[in-house]
C-alpha cells in the first residue's frame, strides 16, 4: 500500500508539469484568427468553505484567485482556514493551496446529450497547512507543525452563468499521514468559481 502511494504521488508530480507542456503545445497550434482574452478577464475568484456543527463543530473557509492561462488550463492559488472543535477542544488550523485544473471534456453534451453544458475536469493540488502538536500529536506539547500534501483527482464543472461555473470534485491525498486524520480519501468539494 505505501508502495504505491509514492508511484502515485510520483506519477502527480510528474503529470502537472506535462499537462501543462501538452496544453502550451496544444494552443501553440491553432490559428492566428483566434485572440486571446484580455488578462482581466482571465482571472476568476471563488473557492469552497464548508460548515458543520453539533458534537463536532467543522468551519471551513477557503477562497482562491486564478487565472486561465489557456482556454482549458487554470492555476489558482489562495489561504485555507480551519476551525474544528471536538470534546470541548478546539483547533485553528491555516495554510495555503495552490492547484492546476485542466478541462479534459468541454460540454459532455457534444459526446453524450443528456442537455447539459458540463464539462469534465482533472484537478491537481499542493495544500501546505500549519497544525498545532497539542491537538494533533503530543497533549504537552506547545506549538505548530507542518504537513504538505498532494491532492489529485477530477470531477465536473457546471456552468452557471458567463463566467460563473459550481464545480464537484473528488481528490485524494498521496502523501499524508493518515494518524491526522485531516483527509477522508477520497475527499468531496463543491467550490464556485465567478
Amino acid at each position: 500500500m505505501l508502495y504505491g502511494r509514492k508511484l502515485l504521488y510520483a506519477f502527480a508530480r510528474f503529470i502537472t508539469p506535462a499537462i501543462l507542456c501538452f496544453s502550451f503545445v496544444t494552443a501553440s497550434g491553432q490559428t492566428a484568427k483566434q485572440t486571446a482574452p484580455p488578462f482581466r478577464e482571465r482571472i476568476f475568484f471563488g473557492g469552497n468553505f464548508g460548515l458543520q456543527f453539533g458534537s463536532i463543530t467543522d468551519i471551513e473557509l477557503s477562497p482562491v484567485v486564478g487565472y486561465w492561462i489557456l482556454p482549458r488550463v487554470a492555476v489558482a492559488l489562495g489561504p485555507d482556514y480551519r476551525y474544528y472543535s471536538y470534546n470541548k477542544v478546539r483547533t485553528h488550523i491555516y495554510g495555503g493551496k495552490s492547484y492546476l485544473e485542466f478541462t479534459l471534456l468541454r460540454n459532455i453534451n457534444s459526446v453524450i446529450p443528456i442537455g447539459t453544458n458540463t464539462d469534465i475536469i482533472a484537478h491537481f493540488e499542493d495544500q501546505y497547512l500549519s497544525l498545532e502538536s497539542s491537538f494533533f500529536k503530543d497533549p504537552l506539547s506547545s506549538g505548530r507543525f507542518y504537513v504538505n500534501t498532494l491532492l489529485t483527482g477530477g470531477g465536473i464543472s457546471q456552468q452557471i452563468g458567463k463566467r460563473a461555473s459550481i464545480n464537484l470534485v473528488v481528490l485524494w491525498a498521496l502523501n499524508t499521514d493518515d494518524s491526522l486524520g485531516l483527509y477522508s480519501n477520497p475527499e468531496f468539494r463543491l467550490s464556485f468559481i465567478f
